[in-house]
């Protein structure tokens, strides 16, 4: 941990301390550690970082955590409770104990907490989010587990397309054994395809007509032929806890000349945005480039059109950094990214398209292997 060490030290602090659960993909990234109940991390500079954990987690942590183990009864925080602190006082008690000194804690930290740990030793906020940035840079093991969890994705889309590519439109809407075929079933058999390999879909878009203008509208009911149908899938692998990312707009039946257009546009753009993906690149000039693509085509990019970043990176959260958007950073070697340019007109629809892969010396090692196909 390095990066974490010369955090410290630049602070002028004893320790580095994060707290949470397994949820906080800081503390889930520092420890490998899955839990539901809230850890606390701790690492001195130069030495091998610490997990205090509940004494019914012990034996599973030590199995599982790249940390060492420390009970909370070892640690005194059960000696604090028994005098009559707070949870909080607590766990700051124990902490402070543990530190030694000054803390540096992610901004994340939580509030209750780091006032009762300021009585014991100064706390400093990690401003530059130096963890955050550890995770950007994906070492070849968690590339695989990424690409992975790419895999199951593109086989689960494929089982959603495949209840639409079925289906027989009839009075302007696509029905399955006669009944209308709805937005809620595609998703369904995805996260049912997905459940059955291990990783679990939330929040999955599977839109359709006007609704398609609206980037994260999840999409419910019926979906109708001639239409265009987004569906945006991130699942979540549950053992490892990454993530995978995918977009594909597809239609049942003729799409109008507009939606057409739009997604020509939209295949162009994230090609061009592909092909500029290398070490020393920077987010913001991909960005500007497809924004400048979009405008050549006749597209703005608004409050219609282009209106959101180009990508963001992918690990253990769905949206982390680097950022391919107006602010963005230059790449590096080991970022996992997507390219997922799109277009959006009220009264008209959306079209999104995206793949996902990782930042190499000299390109981009593309995950995404599914084809893409307006028409279905």
């Amino acid at each position: 941990m390095n990066g974490l060490d010369s955090a410290i030290r630049d602070a002028g602090a004893a320790a580095y301390a994060a707290y949470g659960a397994s949820v906080d993909a800081n503390v889930r990234y520092l420890t490998r550690f899955r839990t539901s109940d809230p850890v606390v991390y701790m690492q001195k500079s130069g030495e091998r970082g610490m997990i205090v954990v509940p004494q019914m987690e012990h034996e599973r942590a030590v199995r599982e955590s790249t940390a060492a183990v420390v009970t909370r009864a070892d640690a005194g925080y059960l000696e604090y409770i028994k005098a009559g602190e707070s949870r909080w006082r607590a766990t700051a008690h124990m902490i402070a104990d543990l530190a030694g000194g000054p803390v540096l804690v992610p901004a994340t930290f939580p509030l209750a907490l780091a006032r009762e740990l300021e009585s014991f030793h100064p706390v400093f906020v990690d401003a530059a989010n130096t963890v955050e940035g550890m995770r950007a840079v994906k070492t070849p093991e968690e590339i695989e587990r990424i690409r992975s969890v790419q895999r199951v994705t593109e086989a689960a889309l494929d089982r959603g397309l495949s209840l639409i590519r079925a289906s027989i439109p009839r009075g302007g809407l696509l029905r399955r054994d006669g009944a209308p075929l709805t937005a809620e079933a595609v998703r369904t058999e995805m996260h049912t395809f997905l459940l059955a390999h291990g990783c679990r879909g939330v929040d999955t878009i599977v839109s359709c007509g006007l609704d398609t203008a609206l980037p994260h509208n999840a999409g419910a009911g019926p979906l109708r032929e001639d239409e265009p149908i987004v569906i945006d899938i991130y699942p979540q692998h549950e053992q490892t806890g990454y993530y995978a990312d995918m977009t594909r707009t597809v239609v049942k039946g003729e799409p109008s000349p507009e939606i057409r257009e739009m997604y020509e546009a939209v295949r162009d753009a994230k090609t061009l945005g592909i092909s500029m993906i290398r070490a020393g690149a920077t987010g913001a000039d991909l960005y500007q480039a497809v924004v400048e693509f979009f405008r050549d085509r006749g597209y703005e990019s608004d409050t219609r059109g282009f209106i959101h970043s180009l990508g963001h990176g992918v690990g253990l959260e769905i949206h982390e950094e680097p950022s391919l958007g107006p602010h963005g950073g230059a790449l590096v070697a080991g970022n996992v990214v997507t390219v997922e340019p799109g277009l959006y007109y009220p009264g008209t629809g959306g079209v999104r398209l995206e793949d996902m892969g990782a930042v190499t010396e000299t390109g981009f090692d593309r995950f995404t292997q599914y084809g893409e196909e307006l028409t279905l």
